[in-house]
């Protein structure tokens, strides 16, 4: 029995543990990213673990998230993570030079290499042969400092694409549709590779698009081949020496496969306020938008520019239409500035923004009251544009371009003239915005520089003997960690300081959390399926331990949110019976007897509702590893110990 691709590159990098299926694995890691609004905490933990030099292949520190800069937080950041760069061996990414993942695809990934990066859509990286997986900062930091990055083996899904898609038809239209397929949920423990003849037909921007919308899955990352398609995009980019070929083997067995017809596809769009919420666009109607914003990590290369260029052009965005473009890098900003689609787009009525993520995490652009927006983003989660009653649209760029013209949804098959655009045969190359790190020699001159708003780590503890507290918050299915800690201009400039973030933990929940929580001293969070969905921040389980939350209760959990709870230290577990669930209300006193014996070793967890006077049977399905990394107060704790 053969080998699938994924297989092929774990396999390649396995440093410990088997390849079954759910059995956790150590991998070697070749690269990894960070970005600004969770770069800051990964270089905190790295400079708490003592490493002085990383030991990856390469690291690469992006500037993309928190441009916007009305006070000195952002700046501050931005210059602690250029001075951990430069003393410790990162490359450092300015603002202005683009989205980590458009960047990195661009000037860094490399096929069978592995890559974690401290974001959610790192999975990118899988559009030419990576194993790009996102994970929690001090996941990258371990990486950083030499350690093994470990997951559960994933099972396999096989989507086989066949045929070729029809004009005004995009590698956006095959992610929704997967979504509609697998829902967001579906890819929970799982890889998704991508292959056929179909697959054949797809540029590299095409695939990296695919892959990295499949975060929404839940997926542990997507994958493509590398073939001579990914070598003529490494070759444009002026890395051909960096292509190797990767297929899977021709008698490789997958645990699942999804049959795919491109020639059969429709223009679609994920309806408010989920991305598996997938409908078809001429079904949804000719309804009135607001806004249109075209760009974020999963459409802004410069053939996703380029089309909505050409069907700008000698057009006027409609009156109503606010219209806000932001090519994906320094890279497409200056390819669209030489052969005049920039000036197309102006003409037309858009505004250009910088490259970087903006409107994509409501730094800036945020609809109005009740607005419309089309957006080309791989989000649509309630409140995360900035706008709590805005409805949010995932569509492809061609799609967006079309509505901004009319004013109202409009199926883009309906049009008539040509947009066919090809990748170039050679890209400009110009990494004057990309700092190198200084030599080993140099590296104790450099001065790591703090800002007054950069605040310590939370101090962790060894887990207790039991964990006895009320339940400070319940909530239902599919919480995210936007719903946990969310983004948006007011909130991301405090990525550093978590005292100062805790007063808007789960505020779109319970306002009263934080108060709430600070009077109890500690507490217990009970939660539905998917719990955690979303981005990797681990502000999202750093705020909660900040907080006094011991542990987490759910119906079942995301994979790199339960990773970062671990992280913390903070007790990941399930319910057995799901059905449980609705038997606890908000404000019971919970009591886990005898918790750290029985993750140690693991026995039975049962916890106790005083109030109610009821017992509820819990999973815990933790590895052997991170039951003794809860035991040691989390990772930080457990690396210090083990080195």
């Amino acid at each position: 029995m053969g080998y699938t691709l994924a297989q092929k590159l774990i396999k390649s990098h396995l440093i410990s543990g088997d390849m079954t299926p759910g059995s956790e694995v150590g991998i070697k890691i070749d690269q990894t990213l960070t970005q600004d609004a969770t770069g800051t905490m990964a270089y905190l933990e790295f400079e708490a673990m003592g490493v002085p030099r990383v030991k990856t292949e390469l690291s690469v520190a992006y500037i993309d998230h928190n441009t916007l800069q009305t006070g000195f937080e952002n700046a501050d950041d931005h210059r602690f993570i250029a001075s951990c760069a430069k003393k410790r061996g990162v490359m450092f990414s300015r603002p202005g030079n683009g989205i980590c993942h458009q960047v990195h695809l661009e000037r860094f990934g490399a096929p069978g290499k592995t890559l974690i990066g401290s974001d959610s859509h790192t999975p990118t990286g899988g559009g030419i042969g990576m194993l790009a997986i996102g994970a929690g900062g001090l996941d990258v930091a371990v990486a950083m400092g030499g350690g093994a990055y470990h997951i559960p083996m994933p099972q396999i899904i096989f989507v086989n694409l066949k045929g070729k898609l029809r004009p005004f038809v995009s590698a956006k239209d095959i992610i929704l549709k997967v979504l509609e397929i697998l829902s967001v949920k579906g890819g929970v423990g799982k890889i998704i590779e991508y292959g056929g003849e179909g697959a054949a037909t797809l540029s590299v921007p095409e695939r990296a698009t695919i892959t990295n919308m499949g975060a929404e899955l839940g997926a542990t990352t997507s994958v493509f081949p590398s073939d001579e398609t990914t070598k003529e995009f490494l070759r444009a980019q002026g890395r051909e020496e960096d292509w190797v070929e990767l297929l899977p083997d021709c008698d490789a067995v997958y645990d699942k496969t999804i049959d795919l017809d491109l020639s059969l596809l429709k223009p679609l769009a994920a309806m408010p306020h989920m991305p598996d919420n997938v409908r078809a666009v001429s079904d949804i109607g000719n309804i009135k938008i607001d806004q249109v914003c075209i760009g974020s990590c999963t459409n802004s290369s410069l053939m996703d520019m380029l089309k909505a260029a050409k069907i700008l052009k000698g057009q006027k965005a409609h009156p109503d239409v606010s219209l806000v473009i932001a090519p994906g890098s320094m890279q497409v900003l200056n390819m669209l500035a030489q052969n005049g689609a920039l000036s197309d787009m102006i003409s037309a009525g858009a505004r250009i923004l910088e490259a970087a993520c903006g409107p994509c995490i409501g730094m800036g652009q945020s609809p109005n009251s009740k607005g419309v927006s089309l957006r080309t983003f791989n989000r649509n989660f309630e409140g995360r544009s900035g706008t709590a009653d805005a409805e949010i649209y995932l569509v492809s760029p061609e799609t967006a371009a079309v509505s901004a013209i009319a004013g109202v949804l409009t199926d883009p098959t309906t049009c008539d003239f040509e947009i066919s655009v090809k990748m170039p045969k050679d890209f400009i190359i110009n990494d004057n915005l990309i700092e190198p790190p200084a030599p080993d020699s140099e590296s104790d001159e450099v001065e790591i520089k703090y800002g007054p708003n950069i605040k310590p780590l939370p101090v962790t503890q060894k887990l207790g003997e039991n964990i006895c507290a009320k339940t400070v918050l319940k909530v239902g299915d599919n919480i995210t960690t936007d719903h946990i800690m969310p983004a948006g201009a007011e909130i991301l400039p405090y990525r550093s300081n978590i005292p100062y973030l805790s007063k808007f933990c789960f505020r779109a929940c319970d306002e009263n959390f934080a108060e709430n929580c600070v009077r109890e001293k500690s507490g217990i969070i009970i939660g539905g399926a998917n719990y955690g969905q979303g981005s990797s921040r681990e502000h999202a389980a750093l705020v909660p331990l900040y907080l006094g939350v011991k542990a987490i209760i759910t119906k079942s959990f995301a994979r790199i949110h339960c990773a970062n709870l671990v992280n913390v230290g903070i007790v990941p577990l399930t319910f057995a019976v799901p059905e449980e669930y609705d038997k606890i209300s908000r404000g019971d006193m919970l009591c886990l007897e005898g918790i750290r014996e029985k993750i140690k070793n693991n026995h039975a967890i049962v916890l106790k509702n005083i109030d109610k006077n009821e017992e509820y049977r819990l999973n815990c399905e933790l590895s052997d590893r991170q039951r003794a990394i809860i035991l040691e107060g989390g990772l930080l704790n457990y690396t210090r110990k083990k080195h």
